[in-house]
């Protein structure tokens, strides 16, 4: 692999005697990794062989999976690189919360949490760009969730709509994407030593909306796939510093994976309780990661409005008549007709109007 020299030359300073093997590393075959859904009815594959279990990942195993594969087809496993599958592992929403993916796509992130909450709750999995928000509903669909919204909007627009709402919020970060270089090497032809730097500005800007979404006691999971501590360690550093309610959580780190550098920000040392991969240490791509905690305070959260049946009166006739005639049970949640499809939203969905909505993946 060609990596640009000052890419090289940063990080033998950063690493040191590590150095050698972290770039030998690069110039290996990524690992490929699946979870098993266990949405499904039936959750074990049909024509996909598992292979040896992601150690931080309770649906995760290690192997190469075909998109051909009945069990893809039918969302019985998704693709998700190993070191990925850490972040929806730190979050762990628990079923009934609110939880937002900020940047969600293409959904492994999304799916991986919809596992956790098991069709309770409400899950927004959220996409900037329209044709990426595009995919990541098909994947959703496909994965079976049943209690998510997908959206296409950017933080400052969703921080308007959501204040102070969220019990959970992963921000898995637009990123330089040096973990990546193995795994997706045109990614290289972007960097430059001032790259990192750019990223780490824009990523302060989304955290400023992020963090106004978040309810005091809440969670933020914050992720990148880039090594570059100036994205990484001093993101947190910023964070920490300019909203003393949040806390870096310690969390459990299994064989090889390292913990943060402090002496690459701030000297702080809650940043050894923030997460690294490299992929000379796990069988996974490169990543960074924290858990952070909001305290408990007395602020209270702006009114969201809910969703309201918006049904026409000839139109619940014919659902009542349909109802009566097809179902055993009536389906729980808002009777809510999105074009010419009728969805029963959860019971605490927003309002919609003003969301640009691209799937209700409600029953």
């Amino acid at each position: 692999m060609q990596l640009p020299e000052a890419f090289k030359e940063k990080y033998r300073r950063l690493l040191g005697a590590d150095a050698d093997a972290f770039f030998q590393a690069l110039d290996d075959q990524p690992s490929k990794a699946f979870r098993v859904n266990p949405l499904k009815p039936n959750d074990q594959p049909v024509d996909t062989p598992l292979g040896p279990r992601v150690p931080w990942s309770r649906w995760g195993y290690y192997g190469a999976i075909s998109g051909h594969s009945i069990d893809h087809t039918d969302g019985v496993i998704y693709s998700q690189e190993p070191s990925a599958q850490l972040v929806g592992e730190l979050a762990q929403p628990t079923p009934g919360s609110k939880v937002l993916d900020l940047a969600a796509a293409p959904g492994g992130k999304s799916t991986h949490l919809a596992s956790f909450m098991k069709q309770s709750g409400l899950l927004v999995s959220n996409e900037i760009n329209r044709k990426r928000a595009g995919i990541l509903s098909e994947n959703m669909e496909r994965f079976g969730v049943a209690n998510a919204l997908v959206t296409n909007h950017d933080a400052t627009a969703l921080a308007k709509k959501f204040p102070l709402y969220f019990d959970t919020i992963v921000l898995d970060a637009p990123c330089s994407g040096e973990g990546m270089f193995r795994k997706d090497p045109d990614a290289i032809q972007y960097w430059t030593p001032e790259y990192p730097a750019e990223n780490a500005e824009r990523q302060k800007e989304i955290l400023v909306d992020t963090v106004k979404m978040l309810k005091p006691g809440g969670t933020l999971v914050y992720s990148t796939c880039t090594f570059a501590p100036e994205e990484d360690e001093q993101v947190i550093a910023w964070l920490l510093e300019q909203y003393p309610e949040f806390s870096v959580v310690p969390v459990e780190k299994f064989d090889g994976i390292d913990d943060g550098r402090p002496e690459w920000a701030d000297g702080n040392p809650a940043l050894a309780d923030t997460v690294r991969l490299f992929p000379n240490h796990v069988a996974g791509e490169g990543h960074f990661m924290a858990k952070l905690h909001k305290a408990d305070s007395d602020e209270i959260a702006k009114s969201v409005k809910t969703a309201r049946p918006n049904l026409t009166a000839e139109q619940r006739g014919l659902w009542d008549e349909f109802a009566q005639t097809n179902l055993i049970r009536q389906p729980e949640g808002i009777l809510y007709a999105f074009g010419d499809q009728l969805y029963a939203l959860p019971d605490e969905a927003p309002d919609l109007k003003g969301l640009q909505v691209l799937r209700q993946d409600c029953t």
